[in-house]
């Protein structure tokens, strides 16, 4: 697996892979992955993932169509991370929309499992998702971190109009801890 180190607002971010992009790692958190011994350094690896990330963190949306990504996982797990691309920027559903996109409705426990085991933050957006109660809920990165990347979002949202549900998610509860 090769890597490269990408920097941005919340830090330099660990991007690997082979020929496609398989991990992107948080600087802080329960989930940061070092690279290996073994994993060769490749500062041109995964360009259009970096050009991508700095359009986020500049405020674009979704600007992650681009970037090709290898999901490793099982079908289930990979399910789930895709439906996570259906959730909208700027909006913050509960585990049991993701639970209900995937057609497993009563399986919110193992979408949460599904979710916390997301290789791809930011390109699969897991931390969007928040718990029942309209809590935030743990991310790889740390609670710290998903509040960072929420209120991002949130902030670029009132600038961008083109964001589906803005205006219902600006009236809800503020971020919860």
């Amino acid at each position: 697996m090769r890597y490269r180190h990408h920097h941005t607002p919340i830090g330099p971010l660990l991007l690997a892979g082979q020929d496609s992009l398989a991990r992107i790692s948080f600087p802080t958190g329960d989930r940061t992955v070092k690279p290996a011994d073994g994993w060769p350094r490749d500062e041109d690896a995964f360009a259009a993932a970096g050009v991508a990330l700095d359009a986020y963190f500049a405020g674009e949306p979704e600007p992650f169509d681009g970037v090709n990504t290898e999901l490793i996982g099982t079908p289930f797990q990979r399910d789930v991370w895709q439906a996570l691309r259906t959730i909208p920027y700027g909006t913050t559903p509960p585990s049991g929309a993701t639970a209900a996109t995937i057609g497993r409705p009563t399986a919110v426990r193992a979408v949460g499992a599904a979710n916390g085991a997301n290789p791809l933050p930011i390109i699969y957006p897991c931390h969007r998702v928040i718990g029942a109660d309209g809590k935030l809920t743990g991310f790889g990165g740390g609670l710290p971190l998903k509040v960072r990347l929420l209120q991002l979002e949130r902030d670029r949202s009132v600038r961008n109009p083109g964001c589906d549900g803005w205006v219902e998610h600006r009236q809800a509860e503020p971020l919860l801890l």
